[in-house]
């Protein structure tokens, strides 16, 4: 093992020497195990510090499948949208080419549900109904702790919207007319008021936005939900969810009075 060679380095035509070099069978076995070991070292940090990483089977980011998850769910609201556009225009093209009579369509507003409900006769209360709203009455005649004073009319009590910390606060003279917070993944999104739900919609800028009609002109507005808990329509309390926060992007709240946006740090404390 510890036997030396000479090799050397000769030209064919002078046979001139022209360098040489002494190895045994031991040193060649240490210069090929380290030259092993430094490869790999070296690939190993290649490897795993930079973006070739992503390029070994198997291996997977924890973000990703966030990112994935979220990206799928993106993809079957819009894909929701897309059927109901592609309904709507079909039936366009139906009443257009004359295969449907506009007496075959019937409306959804809320005068003809109305109507339909009355006429089917499921409004009329029962029998029971009747007894129990005389006994109750006959028992509130003389009570008179049911009439509360109203001296507190007019004094709103905020809801705090999420819990998070405030990032960017109210900017108007930065088109920023709300506050924007960090929040934990999930989280849910309160009505800061009773209220009613007047707009519901998807953006790719701001995620899911709600939007919720109070008392005296006040419209609350939450943006970069991942998820939407009420319809239009639906009547909320104070303090009850209406959403879910997304864990990419922070939360942004809105509140708006007669038209005009008020800032929300003056009236709820985060």
């Amino acid at each position: 093992m510890r036997f030396r060679y000479r090799v050397s380095v000769m030209n064919e035509n002078s046979l001139e020497e022209k360098f040489y070099f002494r190895l045994s069978r031991f040193s060649l076995f240490v210069y090929i195990c380290s030259f092993t070991v430094v490869t790999f070292i070296i690939l190993s940090i290649l490897l795993y510090s930079t973006p070739l990483r992503y390029y070994l089977p198997g291996y997977g980011d924890a973000g990703n499948r966030q990112i994935v998850i979220a990206e799928a769910l993106r993809a079957d609201s819009l894909q929701q949208q897309m059927n109901l556009k592609m309904a709507y225009l079909q039936v366009i093209k139906d009443v257009m080419r004359g295969n449907m009579n506009l007496e075959e369509i019937e409306p959804l507003d809320s005068f003809v549900v109305w109507d339909r409900i009355a006429d089917d006769g499921s409004l009329e209360p029962s029998e029971r109904e009747r007894r129990f709203v005389e006994q109750f009455e006959e028992e509130e005649r003389f009570n008179l702790s049911i009439i509360s004073p109203r001296v507190n009319e007019g004094v709103h009590v905020f809801f705090r919207p999420v819990r998070g910390i405030v990032e960017r606060s109210f900017n108007p003279l930065e088109s920023f007319f709300g506050v924007s917070l960090i929040t934990s993944a999930n989280e849910n999104v309160l009505s800061v008021l009773d209220g009613a739900v007047i707009f519901t919609d998807f953006s790719f800028n701001y995620g899911w936005i709600i939007q919720v009609q109070h008392g005296e002109n006040f419209v609350s507005v939450y943006k970069n939900n991942t998820r939407l808990l009420r319809r239009v329509g639906d009547i909320v309390s104070a303090g009850e969810s209406i959403a879910l926060t997304g864990g990419e992007q922070h939360f942004y709240f809105e509140l708006w009075h007669n038209g005009r946006p008020v800032n929300p740090e003056d009236v709820i404390s985060f």
